[in-house]
């Protein structure tokens, strides 16, 4: 048998009509990432909601991600927002109660003597003897006269805004009716028990103590701040009719909320802000229950439409 003397040589190696990998050039594959097409092997490939994309295009899609969920926040943890809602609502509540009870009066300056007014007003007496708890709040809505509420919506204005930008609406929301119970409770525990007190001061200096910790938590100078909260009680202290106590009491209440506020930790924040207002509720609630077995003696009764209660003996 002959060997021929020149073998034929081996056939030269195909090459690939395949692109190579954009990460392994020596690896042909048809596949391809859905959002940069830059050719990819399946090692390199990873499944997204449509088809699959890259190894970069996912950790520049997480790098995206990270950036669209962070939404700068207050020290109270609430979003940076500088539209205010809750403070024109607030106004246009107090306004529309004015406006219905100088309705019904026919008067502007007499609208003390409205029907809705003296089922609102904080009589203690009342909540007392007929147990109408609502006072506490309603109070709080209640003016005497268009001088009495354009104060009180101008201050709620100025303060309100600053607020509420700080903290946000609901936990502004919580920090105006707090307060304003806070005011109404201390007025029910300390006032002459026969005196009728309205208005949302108690509210309004809930704001003031409020503005003055966040200050001292953003490390501001307060004596703006402290300047107002003294001239405001000499106000009070001046002027007659004016109820020192609802005023203390909501400047207390407001300044205690806001703190829990401004300086809970970032780990579980929410849970130590609603914990604070929820023992601070508890407490008032309590508050008015010890003054409810101090006015135990007091008897109410109709006489026609109007409520008359009997102050306790002694």
């Amino acid at each position: 048998m002959n060997t021929p003397p020149h073998p034929p040589a081996a056939p030269p190696p195909q090459q690939s009509a395949l692109p190579g990998c954009w990460w392994h050039p020596s690896r042909p594959t048809g596949l391809s990432c859905v959002r940069c097409g830059r050719p990819a092997c399946p090692e390199c490939l990873r499944e997204a909601s449509v088809g699959y994309q890259c190894i970069d295009c996912v950790q520049l899609g997480r790098r995206e991600q990270r950036v669209q969920q962070y939404t700068p926040r207050t020290v109270a943890g609430a979003r940076v927002s500088h539209r205010p809602v809750v403070t024109p609502v607030l106004i246009v509540l107090n306004v529309i109660v004015y406006a219905i009870t100088a309705a019904q009066t026919g008067s502007l300056t007499g609208n003390d003597s409205a029907r809705l007014f003296g089922d609102g007003v904080l009589w203690p007496l009342a909540i007392a003897g007929q147990g109408e708890w609502w006072r506490l709040v309603a109070s709080g809505f209640l003016h005497y006269g268009p001088f009495h509420l354009a104060v009180n919506m101008f201050a709620l204005w100025v303060l309100g805004r600053d607020m509420e930008t700080l903290l946000g609406r609901v936990r502004f929301a919580a920090l105006y009716l707090v307060s304003l119970l806070g005011g109404a409770v201390s007025v029910y525990l300390f006032d002459a028990v026969g005196r009728g007190t309205a208005g949302a001061s108690g509210a309004i200096y809930g704001l003031l103590g409020g503005l003055l910790v966040a200050v001292i938590r953003l490390r501001l100078n307060p004596a703006y701040a402290i300047g107002t909260i003294v001239l405001n009680l000499v106000i009070t202290v001046s002027i007659p009719n004016i109820s020192l106590l609802g005023h203390l009491g909501g400047l207390v209440v407001g300044a205690l909320v806001t703190a829990a506020m401004v300086y809970a930790p970032a780990k579980g924040r929410r849970y130590w802000q609603g914990g604070t207002i929820a023992v601070l509720l508890i407490a008032l609630v309590v508050l008015v229950f010890v003054r409810d077995a101090q006015l135990a003696s007091v008897v109410c009764g109709y006489r026609g439409d109007e409520l008359y209660c009997a102050p306790p003996p002694g």
